[in-house]
């Protein structure tokens, strides 16, 4: 595991969005395509919008990138807590994108049936492959969930299914997410995390006990790819560095 430390979520937004293009072109120069996990939730937002800006706009080849997502609510695209709706708004309607690229976890259908879809999708682009995706970016949330695998879930536990659909009651929505264990066959995982609020929580997840029942972003551990944790410093203000 690589911690990488900045000022503010300003700076912590360039630093990825550099780390995140220079690691692209690395990639694509021995591979044919990148396959990249878009994460939702606020923390990304400024990511998206200087990835969608120059240079990043002009560097990487966006027409050889394939996107993912990691987890969806069961809403409507044009609801604005929807993921995909996001990163269209500031990145993917931004760059050359191919659009048949670019996979959503659809919500015009059930949330078990959009599950089912996405884990066939998944089993045949990387059936024949060791690893899955090149680039997983993740958020981590005050709880220590990442994804949708919340705390105190059964898909904390999942140890099969590529693909999980359940009913959160917490937030009285279906969730669909991606669960460790593809995610955890990566060629490289990174954690985007800001805020004070998170410090105790990140502390715990990097520096303490094993329990992913309490804390599931411990259960993100790449086999044999890269995990890299880019945090502000005040998030990281209770760690031991």
């Amino acid at each position: 595991m690589e911690l990488h430390i900045a000022k503010d979520p300003a700076q912590l937004s360039e630093n990825v969005a550099a780390w995140i293009s220079n690691y692209i072109q690395e990639v694509l120069q021995s591979q044919e395509q990148f396959t990249f996990v878009l994460s939702g939730g606020n923390t990304p937002r400024q990511l998206y919008s200087l990835l969608a800006k120059a240079p990043y706009n002009m560097m990487i080849p966006w027409e050889k990138i394939h996107f993912f997502w990691g987890d969806e609510r069961d809403v409507p695209f044009e609801d604005d807590r929807n993921n995909a709706r996001m990163a269209f708004e500031e990145l993917l309607d931004k760059v050359a994108v191919n659009p048949d690229n670019i996979h959503v976890m659809r919500t015009d259908i059930g949330p078990e049936a959009s599950a089912t879809e996405y884990e066939a999708l998944l089993q045949s682009y990387f059936s024949k492959s060791d690893t899955t995706f090149d680039l997983v970016l993740l958020g981590m949330g005050d709880d220590g969930h990442t994804l949708s695998l919340f705390p105190g879930t059964p898909v904390v536990h999942e140890q099969k299914a590529w693909v999980k659909a359940f009913f959160l009651q917490a937030q009285d929505m279906y969730r669909i997410t991606l669960t460790a264990p593809v995610v955890n066959k990566s060629a490289c995982v990174l954690f985007l995390t800001t805020g004070e609020n998170k410090a105790i929580t990140l502390k715990n997840v990097i520096e303490g006990t094993f329990d992913a029942e309490k804390f599931p972003s411990q259960l993100i551990r790449p086999v044999d790819g890269e995990l890299h944790w880019f945090v502000d410093e005040a998030a990281a203000g209770a760690m031991e560095i």
